[in-house]
């Protein structure tokens, strides 16, 4: 079973769902503030570029690490207690970064970092998936997914207006991680709860839906790699440091505009073959890139699109995740969901590198579109032989 404390009405549903929304706009905010911050702020001490991806990396091990145990938590602890403890615990450490010169002492803060954000994903998303009404589990799924955008807008936007140096953007980021918590400590009896489910683990559930679940590991590598390598591609291709930068803001742009119409979508048909249409017509359109003149208004409207449909990977088969699983089941399920979805961030940016370096810098675009065939591949398999996915 998976029922909140108490029955809800139509408005304490909305407060619940707010609730998980507000949860993972704090991993938004905390994600994309903590990268660029942490990263400057190593570089300012005369830390190697190396050993600044390495403490980075630490924080996608912890997820993985971390993620399996959500589940017992949740059950222990209750949705509410945890998600608060959790943001307490990342605006506290994000916080003592700062107060904390000794570097070594920055990878089990990283660690605990990347932990408690991990503990935020996987709860919000069971939350979201345990509230949303079957029949308008897409849209939910898509405000959801828009919502994780947005924070991670704000992210940079604390950056460019306080700047990296000093305590300003590292308090301001504290206080309002610690805002996101207000609607969670609002929502007492609104959150789910989990009564004595078993639950199993990733490749369990990776046997059971891995639709779902390779979408998370889709997705994960391909927005990383996007992010790391989209303006170094059009910088390759003679575009300045500015219209390189404009390519990430359409890239991003792209990514919140299709969540919402997606979800809708999905509401109406077999969410696999969704999966199916987003891959392929993201595959098709992202292996177009190269033969397009990079920064004009054809190859921007092809990158939106690309980024846009590639993005509701994530949206949809969240919600096909939720339309398969309950109770225990869908609390393990999730966390398999972030842990594949970690994986793909920390396997997207080497592949992506390895195929620019091996065919500069098309092999850009060339090994994302490969990437979204091979998964074309398997939910078509899936699909034609009619293999079942559920519980």
């Amino acid at each position: 079973m998976h029922a909140p404390e108490r029955p809800l009405t139509k408005g304490s549903q909305t407060a619940s769902i707010a609730a998980a929304i507000s949860a993972i706009t704090v991993v938004g905010v905390g994600i994309s503030l903590s990268i660029p911050l942490l990263a400057l702020e190593l570089e300012s001490r005369g830390v190697s570029a190396k050993l600044i991806g390495i403490n980075t990396a630490v924080a996608g091990v912890a997820t993985i690490a971390v993620a399996p145990f959500v589940p017992a938590l949740v059950k222990k602890l209750g949705v509410r207690l945890l998600l608060t403890l959790a943001i307490v615990a990342t605006a506290a450490t994000l916080l003592a970064f700062k107060a904390i010169p000794a570097f070594a002492m920055w990878f089990p803060l990283r660690f605990l970092f990347g932990a408690a954000l991990c503990v935020l994903f996987v709860v919000s998303e069971f939350w979201i998936n345990a509230v949303a009404p079957p029949h308008r589990r897409g849209l939910i799924m898509g405000i959801y997914a828009t919502a994780l955008s947005v924070g991670a807008a704000l992210g940079p936007a604390i950056l460019g207006l306080l700047g990296a140096s000093g305590w300003p953007p590292y308090i301001a980021g504290a206080l309002v991680l610690l805002a996101g918590g207000i609607p969670v400590l609002m929502a007492n009896g609104l959150a789910p709860r989990i009564h004595g489910d078993d639950h199993h683990g990733v490749i369990a559930f990776l046997r059971r839906s891995p639709t779902a679940l390779l979408a998370a590991l889709v997705f994960g590598a391909i927005e990383t790699a996007v992010m790391s390598f989209l303006p170094v591609y059009g910088v390759r291709l003679g575009l300045s440091d500015s219209g390189a930068s404009l390519l990430l803001t359409v890239a991003v742009l792209g990514n919140v505009a299709f969540q919402i119409p997606i979800g809708l979508v999905s509401d109406k048909i077999d969410r696999r073959w969704l999966l199916l249409t987003a891959a392929l017509v993201g595959a098709i359109a992202t292996a177009v890139l190269p033969f397009v003149q990079v920064g004009d208004v054809v190859f921007l409207a092809t990158l939106f699109v690309a980024t846009g449909i590639v993005g509701s990977l994530y949206t949809v088969g969240l919600a096909h995740l939720g339309s398969r699983f309950h109770g225990g089941d869908l609390a393990a399920a999730n966390g398999a969901f972030v842990m594949l979805y970690s994986v793909g961030l920390i396997a997207g940016p080497p592949l992506v590198g390895w195929g620019m370096d091996a065919y500069d810098p098309y092999g850009f675009a060339f090994v994302i579109a490969a990437m979204l065939g091979a998964y074309s591949l398997l939910v078509a398999t899936r699909l034609v032989l009619r293999a079942p996915e559920h519980p």
